[in-house]
């Protein structure tokens, strides 16, 4: 079983030259601080994730991952390494499948910037949404479990497990059109119509309903680990935008490879009755029944959303990749990215 799956050598490297750090240092305070560590320390970094810089640590007895803020001037309120670990340690006793968590340092002097550790999850990362050289019946489990996942995520009580005050339990999508649009505006190279269609015609028509769940914020397939074997997610990743918000908000992004035809993360074009995948109604409707829901009204507001917001997201990337200090060498190809993907959510709504 492949599925292109992601390889933990082949997506690994040394460190690059502009994200390099004292690894004595960081191997002296592990020392200190971590119970059962012992060294000598090797460091490679993940060659995958566009905004916290992220390293595979490996010890003779025992592997983790570190994740870091990015080095030089940051935009405000991103890169928030604390909130992850805070958001991981929740939900880590919980029906949620993520990373044991083991420390969090906010002393920038030991490595020169926050970071926090976990355990490495062994599994699979695939990244090709067509799911190549599983049967039908696996890619529709592999699809199935990831829906499952989310919906335990939105089924978590959130003040149950010490994240009532994670962030405000109100009006959500519009404080993040608010953010998100300053931070286009910090990041914006070029003037995209849609982009500007969108920014007026979003908080114009928020829908009505007000609901208030832990939400991941960027969760797609590419962001969970699946066991070695199995169709079921043994870990979700990047915790990086994980706040108190509306549950549809995240489905509606999950939901955004029915829309994008690009490989490999589009199933725009793809005959999916032919490889065994949902359709997005059939997704939709499974996630309904998981969380009690009825139906969704103004399901295409939360697609064209995720669009948007996943624009401005990856203008920043693409601006990170051009100020050089992107933590991937993939940054700078991401130049039309925001073009795309607000021109396919103007199409849903304008």
């Amino acid at each position: 079983m492949t599925a292109n799956a992601w390889e933990l050598e082949e997506q690994t490297t040394p460190v690059i030259d502009r994200h390099r750090f004292d690894e004595a240092a960081l191997d002296r305070y592990l020392q200190a601080n971590l119970a059962g560590y012992r060294g000598p320390l090797t460091v490679r970094q993940f060659k995958s994730g566009q905004s916290n810089p992220t390293f595979r640590l490996e010890t003779p007895n025992a592997r983790y991952v570190l994740r870091k803020k990015p080095p030089g001037k940051l935009l405000p309120s991103a890169h928030q390494v604390d909130r992850e670990f805070k958001a991981i340690k929740a939900l880590y006793a919980t029906p949620v499948p993520v990373a044991k968590p083991h420390l969090l340092c906010e002393d920038a002097g030991i490595i020169g910037t926050a970071f926090y550790l976990m355990d490495c999850v062994e599994g699979r990362i695939l990244t090709d949404l067509k799911l190549p050289g599983l049967t039908p019946k696996e890619r529709a489990a592999h699809f199935d479990s990831m829906n499952d996942v989310l919906a335990k995520l939105h089924m978590v009580d959130y003040q149950a497990v010490g994240l009532g005050n994670f962030g405000r339990p109100d009006n959500y999508i519009a404080r993040q059109i608010d953010r998100w649009s300053k931070q286009y505006e910090l990041t914006r190279t070029d003037d995209i119509p849609a982009m500007e269609a969108l920014t007026r015609w979003l908080p114009a028509h928020i829908p009505a309903e007000q609901q208030t769940t832990i939400v991941h914020g960027d969760y797609r397939m590419g962001n969970v680990i699946y066991h070695p074997t199995e169709p079921r997610i043994v870990a979700v990743l990047d915790w990086e935008l994980c706040t108190l918000g509306h549950p549809l908000s995240d489905l509606g992004y999950n939901c955004l490879a029915w829309h994008i035809q690009e490989p490999p993360h589009g199933l725009g074009d793809v005959d999916l009755k032919a490889l065994g995948l949902p359709s997005e109604q059939e997704y939709v409707a499974a996630y309904c029944r998981r969380t009690g829901r009825s139906s969704i009204q103004d399901w295409n507001f939360y697609v064209a959303f995720s669009l948007w917001r996943l624009a401005a997201i990856a203008q920043g990337v693409y601006k990170r990749g051009l100020d050089g200090i992107a933590s991937s060498p993939e940054a700078l190809k991401r130049g039309d990215a925001a073009r795309q993907y607000s021109e396919i959510g103007w199409k849903l709504v304008g």
